[in-house]
């Protein structure tokens, strides 16, 4: 019997796996690195025990030290979560031979499954349909369009779409390059790229006596940059044919390795049904509590049970009920090419609802910083039917107080809410096709509403007696009303993400307050509440200040702004074809024999930043010459640091995009 867990992971998973173990009676172990000294995950835990530095690769990819954290701390079992080690063979045979529980699969498992090359063999020997391998040296146009993978791990690394033969060669190159930098392997290997296919998976639990239960399917497709961002479960629209397809396949996939534990078998379903097997994921996944809420069931309790020998409840696993939906909340602009956010969490509530759960490592006060993956949390609801799991989730995101870095919060309402989702037209292209609908351009009228919300809100805070400038609710009274004309008093923000400078005028008044000649009403004024009437509607805000922040949560969303001073300061300025860090981060390239005075394209990736487990291009913004370099490689820089300067040439345009892709595997 396991007495004492160490969780080897952080975040949101390490969270989650102590509730149960809460549950059932198990006292508790974290880890840490530095920057996680007051993370979540810390202070939920019995027992914390530090892994000093902050990189990945110092701190929780080091099995040799989470062993002895293990040791130290009196553990007699380990469950290493997602990600990190939770599919390192030698790391399991490592807590192994310390004389601890292995919560996972056995290693010889994990070994067959770790190259996707050899896993699609043995699959195919097992009866598992899949996909035909291609022979890159032997590749023909009709074999186009191919997907190049990385043998080892995933996230999107090493990953190629190649459309023309032309092309084969370079890309190769680049994706091996890529795999050997983020996984220690180089290996990589082609196969048809699917277009428009869907990405479904079975749930697997096996235990050590030849018990295995195939826990419905789940849908995965709407993926950004290969990585997953909703969730669900069962997947829509399969046949009852196909469903049993696809748990017969995962059921051989299990018993094919002697698996045992928690486990997901993946397919690429095609447009005409055809499922191919991807991968085998030899440990507990991210989406797991879309499976958990439809039958009822706690995996990870299970997955504790069955590492100390148990057997399976039963020889079928209970019926499944309703339809769950998950979503997961991501510190990140999807407008900017989906580029990581940092910084402090300083609010985040989500509504407490019958059907809604919430799964997160952050609390509000919190920082997300720089080291790991950005997702806050994941947000899941379970209903009846589909189509109320989707209303609920997307109301509670809707509702969800979230305050700090920009998130991907409105992409997700409205990706629910999009016609193709709600019809369950699903494949892994749907952000590739609607991204720019899915991230429209603020409505200019809604911001200047919130803005005026906030303005307020923030008059009614300075003329309030006694409140210090607090943010206490309720309402306020606007003393110094004289019967004579007065100056109308301004107050300035500026919209966040979009830039867009708001000046709000209002005076006091006999009635309360006078916001112009906007059609605005002030129907009730609070220091964190206000009403407002435009074209004949009441709409309410609430409004919370943080520094020069001002965040306006309303029925259908959040507007930041940052207050501004009455008049701009001439000196705030950027040189002209400045390059500037868009987060903190390290810089792990730059472009080939890059120096001053080197002539540059728009467009041209010139220096490589990583930050979050993502690699960020960053791109010269016009043609010219490269006047200054402060980059170097291994420089850790923080957000807005110069990092070069392009000065450009007569007649060129302009580029200011930049482009990301993910830098490991994070599940």
């Amino acid at each position: 019997m396991i007495t004492t867990l160490l969780v080897a992971n952080r975040g949101e998973i390490a969270c989650r796996i102590f509730r149960t173990c809460r549950a059932l009676g198990i006292a508790t172990v974290a880890v840490y690195s530095d920057a996680d000294a007051d993370a979540l995950h810390v202070r939920e835990a019995d027992t914390a025990v530090r892994l000093p530095g902050a990189a990945p690769c110092d701190t929780y990819l080091r099995g040799d030290l989470v062993v002895a954290a293990a040791l130290a701390a009196g553990a007699d079992a380990v469950h290493p979560g997602y990600g990190f080690l939770s599919e390192n063979a030698g790391f399991a045979a490592a807590v192994q031979d310390a004389g601890l529980l292995w919560v996972g699969p056995p290693v010889k498992a994990i070994e067959l499954m770790a190259s996707k090359t050899r896993a699609k063999e043995l699959m195919a020997a097992a009866g598992v349909p899949l996909l035909a391998p291609v022979d890159p040296a032997a590749a023909r146009a009709e074999d186009l369009p191919l997907l190049l993978k990385a043998a080892s791990g995933g996230g999107g690394r090493g990953m190629r779409i190649v459309r023309e033969l032309v092309d084969l060669p370079g890309e190769l190159t680049a994706a091996a390059a890529e795999a050997l930098s983020a996984f220690g392997d180089g290996e990589v290997f082609a196969e048809p790229y699917v277009e428009r296919g869907r990405h479904v998976e079975v749930q697997i639990m096996a235990d050590a006596h030849d018990g295995v239960w195939a826990l419905g399917t789940r849908d995965c497709s709407l993926q950004r940059r290969h990585q997953k961002v909703i969730e669900e479960a069962p997947a829509p629209g399969l046949d009852d044919g196909l469903r049993e397809r696809l748990h017969a396949a995962a059921v051989a996939a299990a018993r094919a390795v002697g698996y045992r534990g928690a486990g997901t078998v993946e397919f690429l379903v095609t447009e005409d049904g055809r499922p191919c097997f991807l991968e085998m994921n030899t440990r507990l996944q991210v989406e797991h509590p879309v499976t958990e809420a439809v039958f009822g069931l706690d995996l990870v309790a299970l997955q504790l049970r069955t590492a100390e020998g148990e057997p399976l409840p039963a020889a079928e696993p209970p019926q499944p009920a309703g339809h769950a939906v998950e979503a997961r909340l991501y510190a990140e602009d999807p407008a900017r090419d989906w580029q990581p956010q940092t910084g402090a969490l300083l609010s985040f509530e989500v509504p407490d609802e019958s059907g809604v759960r919430l799964d997160t490592g952050y609390a509000g006060g919190d920082t997300i910083g720089v080291h790991y993956d950005p997702m806050i949390a994941k947000v899941i609801a379970h209903a009846p039917t589909r189509a109320e799991a989707v209303r609920l989730l997307a109301r509670a995101l809707e509702r969800a107080r979230v305050h700090g870095p920009v998130t991907n919060r409105d992409l997700l309402v409205r990706s629910l809410r999009h016609p193709d989702f709600a019809a369950a037209r699903l494949d892994t292209g749907f952000y590739e096709r609607h991204l720019a609908a899915l991230t429209p351009a603020p409505d200019e009228a809604a911001v200047r509403l919130a803005a005026t919300a906030a303005a307020v809100a923030e008059a009614s805070r300075d003329t309030a007696p006694g409140t210090g400038g607090g943010a206490a609710a309720g309402p306020a009274r606007f003393g110094a009303w004289r019967n004579l004309p007065s100056q109308p008093q301004l107050r300035r923000y500026r919209g966040e993400p979009d830039g867009a400078e708001y000046e709000i005028a209002y005076r006091p008044t006999r009635d309360g307050l006078d916001v112009g000649t906007d059609g605005i009403r002030v129907v009730s004024a609070g220091r964190a509440r206000v009403s407002l009437e435009s074209g004949g509607v009441t709409r309410h805000f609430e409004v919370r200040g943080h520094g020069d922040r001002r965040y306006v949560d309303t029925a259908t969303g959040l507007y930041a702004f940052t207050a501004l001073p009455r008049f701009t300061d001439p000196a705030e300025r950027t040189e002209p074809g400045s390059l500037l860090a868009p987060m903190p981060g390290t810089v792990v390239r730059l472009a080939e024999g890059l120096a001053a005075g080197a002539a540059v394209e728009a467009g041209q990736p010139l220096i490589w930043l990583e930050a979050m487990k993502m690699e960020h291009r960053i791109l010269a913004p016009a043609t010219g010459t490269l006047t200054a370099l402060h980059a170097t490689t291994g420089l850790q820089v923080e957000v807005g640091a110069l990092l070069a300067v392009v000065t450009e040439q007569p007649d060129h345009a302009v580029v200011t995009e930049a482009a990301s892709t993910p830098a490991e595997e994070t599940a």
